[in-house]
Formats: structure tokens, C-alpha cells, sequence
């Protein structure tokens, strides 16, 4: 192993009582913020949607720290560490994707829906198979997503407590796992909320100091940090330039195009992001907190600018890929080396960052646990089970519970995921709500003519072949940074199927409509338009 990364390990063992003391407190405080907003849960809009209490600053950081995860955090650093140029476009798609969120769904969805997309559809279409499509949408997305966070957990806490055993490894995703079933059953979208809310200014203030620290050892100067990191890549000057991870090759080429597509339209249908318009008294508010989350968000992927070539001047690809072959632990690195590897300051900085990290973590997977149990209550339990007969506290109840299974099954895939790079596996959660739900919204929201068969195809089709064609990808076999890198049975080429589902997803929402006898509803269609554009008789 090389030394440096023996050196990260020893210099976490040696500190490692305030390491472990850094994880308790953070630990503790969000579980205290979590009881505290326990109590405060009284009915069914509490736990769904914080009691709409909250205001458009407020929803905007929580915002923010849902949607900054440990991709953003460990997976863009160690992309931008190993690939430059074409690891920071993960920056730009990600940022870029909210003005999609803004213009097109956030404020219709505020006033159209209740609880959960589910709501959206089910206002104009017949209820119980939309909200049993919507609901089966929302949980495979949110279990692609808590994927990404679980692979991450993993590899950081191993990295901090020198943990090598994989038995170990699986351990610590059990604990996040188990961590974030706590947060949602106790504290539901209240303590969520406030979890996001610290674990924002957390992660802003930690990027911060890494990014001035990075920033002070090379004066300020930006054009000698991209110069000592494209001499310390290996690749010279063609890691400041496009094309070394996507531009070898066609089939690279066209992943990169399906990359951009999944992460441009695929945050407006993720649901952990969704759900979040529900918790503001008011449209303005929902349009609001979305401005404030883009320039929250917008100053942190700025900021990777200098944890991904800082990562690669200061520490050297080398370093990083002998740590995790993804990428992963790039930033936690930089943060040892740029304290001094061999310091207490450098320990200090480890620790800190990387109790930011795992703070980052415990947030996401809240909120994405919270939208799947949700939308699982909601849609499946309430209205297609029980038909509409469910009290508020049953329901409720059977949010708790799918919490629990939800978390168990997270915990079993995040055990197999925890060698793959983060951001990648983020995309495929983008591109996977991207096919399937964001055709589907835009549709019943703008679309006069949409029916419930055209939702149907829409949801099933845009989410079984995105899923379908991600199985058969590489990204679970075939190549060494497979999941299964032993065995071989893919065919689909590339790494992100955003190119084929999400183009598919859009033709058999309107394939199903054109094919359908149904006669669409424009009565109710008139209703969700005004209620839509202006709020009038939103909940």
C-alpha cells in the first residue's frame, strides 16, 4: 500500500479518540434535533411535509443539504482528482439541472400536489394505478440514490477508524443504515429538515477552509494550482482539457452525452428533491428557497474546482486510487496533506472533514428514506391498499415501518456498491428518475390530452428499461470498476442509459395517450392548470 495512504491511516489512529469524539458529537446532536422534532410531529402533514412551516431561506439550505450528498462531496473530488477537465462537467450538470427544477416544476408542483408526486397524477387520472406507478418510481430511485451514499459511507468511515476487513466495511454501511431508520421514524420531514439545515452550513463551512487552505499554498493563483495539478496527473496538459475520460472513443463520447442529459433533466424528477416543495406555506416560498438553493449549491460546485485539483496537485492520483480505486477519498485526503501529513493539524483537518462528510451522508439518506416511505404510505398503503380509508395515524405508522424495510434492503445493496465511484452512481439514480418520473410530471402538468395509460407506459417503461439497461451496463460487469468485476454478461455499452430511457420514457407517455380509448378529463385538467399557475385551492 503506498505510504502516503499507510500515513493517512496512522495519523487517523493516532488521533483517532477525537475522530471517533468528532462522529459521537455530530452523531448525538442530529439525534437530539431528531427527538426534539419528534415531538413536535403530530399528524400526517408534519411527518410528509414539516407542517408547510417552513420558510423559503430555511427550505432553500435543506434544500441544498439534501441534494449536496457524498457524491458531490467524495465522488466529484476524486472524478475531478483522476479526470480533470471531464471529472468537473459532474459540476456543471448538477448545477445546471436546477434551472429545470426551477422553471418547469417547482412552483406547479407546490400547488398541485399534497404529499408526493403521486399526488400530481392522481388529481386528473385514475388513482390507484397511477399511485401505484408513481410509488413503485419513488422507491427504485430512492434506493438507486441511497446506493451512492451507503458506497460512500462506507469508504470514509473505513478510511478514518482503519477499518480493512470487508466484514468491517459492511458494518459501517449497516450503522448509516440503521442511523438513518432512527432519523426518519422518530423525527420524520421536521427533523429531516433540520438535519439537512446543519449539515449545509456544515459542508459549506468545511469546503470553505479546505478551499482557502488549497488556495493559500498557491497564493491565490489559479493558473498554478491547474498547472501543478495537470503536471502531478500523469497526463500533462491534456487533464486540463476535454476528452480524457469521454473522448477516447465513440462509444465514451456517447456516454457522455447520456451523462449530460440524466443529470440535466434528472433533478426535477427526483423525489427526495420533490417532496421538499411540499414543506412552504406558499408557491413563492417554493420558488424562493429553489433560488436560494442554486446559489447555496452554485458556490459549492465552484469550490470543487479546488478540492479536485487541489486533491490531484497536493496529493497525486497515485495516492488517491491506492485509497479507493473510484476516487472516492480524494477530499479527506487533501484535507491530511494540506494540515500536514504527518501533524496534529493534519489529523485535526482529517477528522473534521471528514465528520462533515458523514454528516453530508446521515442528511441525504434521511431524505431520500423519508420520500420513499412517504410515497410508499401515501400512495401504495393509504389510497391503493386501504382505498382511501386510512386513518392519518395508520399511515403514518406504515411510513415508519416501510422506513425499517426500505433501510434493510439500502444496507444490502450498499454492501455490494461500496467499491464504485459515487458520482457515477448518483447519475444512474439521475437518469432513472429522469426517464420516469420527469416525463410523466411535465405531461400532467402541461398537457391537456395526457391520460392514465399514458402515464402507465410512461412511468413503467421509462423506469424498467433505464433499470434494465443499467443491469447489462458495465457499471455492474465486465470491467474492473464493475460491481461484479469477475463475471461477464453485459451487452449495453455504456455506463449511463440516460440517452435511450429518458427519450423513451417522454415517446410512450405520448405513445400510451395517442393508443388510448380513455377520454381525457378536461374539467380537472382546467382545475390543476389554475390551481397550478396560481396556487388557488392548494393545500
Amino acid at each position: 500500500m503506498n505510504q502516503h495512504v499507510l500515513l493517512a491511516a496512522s495519523e487517523a489512529s493516532e488521533h483517532r479518540p477525537l475522530i471517533i469524539a468528532l462522529f459521537a458529537a455530530f452523531v448525538l446532536a442530529t439525534l437530539g434535533i431528531t427527538v426534539w422534532a419528534g415531538r413536535q410531529t403530530k399528524d400526517a402533514a408534519d411527518f410528509y411535509a414539516g407542517g408547510r412551516q417552513f420558510t423559503g431561506f430555511q427550505n432553500g439550505l435543506a434544500i441544498s443539504g439534501d441534494y449536496m450528498s457524498a457524491a458531490s462531496f467524495l465522488g466529484i473530488a476524486g472524478a475531478i482528482a483522476l479526470f480533470g477537465y471531464d471529472g468537473f462537467l459532474y459540476s456543471i450538470g448538477f448545477l445546471v439541472a436546477w434551472l429545470v427544477a426551477l422553471l418547469l416544476v417547482a412552483e406547479p408542483l407546490r400547488n398541485s400536489g399534497r404529499f408526493t408526486m403521486g399526488d400530481v397524477l392522481a388529481y386528473r387520472m385514475r388513482q390507484r394505478p397511477v399511485r401505484t406507478a408513481a410509488g413503485t418510481s419513488t422507491i427504485v430511485v430512492s434506493i438507486f440514490y441511497l446506493l451512492a451514499q451507503m458506497a460512500g459511507a462506507g469508504v470514509l468511515v473505513s478510511l478514518l477508524l482503519g477499518i480493512t476487513s470487508e466484514a468491517g466495511k459492511i458494518g459501517v454501511v449497516a450503522l448509516v443504515g440503521v442511523l438513518m431508520i432512527v432519523y426518519v421514524t422518530i423525527g420524520g420531514m421536521k427533523g429531516t429538515t433540520w438535519v439537512q439545515m446543519v449539515k449545509a452550513v456544515l459542508l459549506i463551512s468545511g469546503t470553505l477552509l479546505i478551499t482557502f487552505l488549497v488556495m493559500l499554498k498557491f497564493n491565490f493563483n489559479v493558473s498554478d494550482l491547474l498547472g501543478k495539478a495537470a503536471e502531478n496527473s500523469g497526463h500533462g496538459a491534456a487533464f486540463l482539457e476535454p476528452g480524457l475520460k469521454y473522448g477516447l472513443t465513440p462509444t465514451t463520447q456517447l456516454d457522455f452525452i447520456s451523462l449530460a442529459i440524466a443529470l440535466v433533466l434528472g433533478t426535477a424528477g427526483l423525489p427526495h428533491i420533490l417532496i421538499r416543495f411540499y414543506t412552504v406555506p406558499t408557491a413563492k416560498a417554493a420558488r424562493k428557497s429553489v433560488n436560494w438553493a442554486i446559489g447555496i449549491i452554485g458556490g459549492f460546485y465552484l469550490m470543487t474546482i479546488a478540492l479536485g485539483f487541489g486533491a490531484a496537485a497536493i496529493v497525486g492520483p497515485e495516492t488517491i486510487t491506492e485509497s479507493n480505486k473510484a476516487g472516492n477519498t480524494a477530499a479527506p485526503l487533501l484535507a491530511l496533506h494540506i494540515g500536514g501529513v504527518d501533524s496534529a493539524g493534519g489529523a485535526i483537518l482529517l477528522a473534521v472533514i471528514s465528520a462533515v462528510a458523514f454528516a453530508t451522508i446521515l442528511a441525504v439518506v434521511a431524505g431520500l428514506t423519508l420520500a420513499s416511505s412517504s410515497s410508499f404510505a401515501h400512495d401504495i398503503y393509504a389510497n391503493v391498499i386501504r382505498k382511501g380509508q386510512a386513518t392519518e395515524k395508520e399511515e403514518v405508522r406504515a411510513a415508519r415501518w416501510a422506513t425499517v424495510l426500505i433501510g434493510v434492503v439500502s444496507i444490502a445493496l450498499g454492501a455490494m456498491a461500496r467499491d464504485l465511484n459515487v458520482a457515477g452512481l448518483v447519475a444512474l439514480a439521475f437518469a432513472v428518475a429522469a426517464s420516469a418520473n420527469l416525463p410523466t410530471i411535465l405531461y400532467s402538468l402541461f398537457w391537456k390530452r395526457f391520460t392514465t395509460q399514458g402515464a402507465l407506459w410512461s412511468i413503467y417503461g421509462g423506469l424498467s428499461s433505464s433499470v434494465i439497461l443499467v443491469l447489462f451496463s458495465p457499471v455492474v460487469s465486465g470491467k474492473p470498476s464493475s460491481m461484479f468485476p469477475d463475471i461477464d454478461f453485459h451487452w449495453f455499452p455504456l455506463n449511463n442509459p440516460g440517452l435511450i430511457s429518458i427519450p423513451l420514457g417522454f415517446l410512450l407517455g405520448w405513445l400510451g395517450t395517442v393508443l388510448s380509448k380513455e377520454e381525457p378529463d378536461t374539467g380537472k385538467y382546467a382545475e390543476l392548470e389554475v390551481r397550478s399557475l396560481t396556487g388557488t385551492g392548494a393545500h
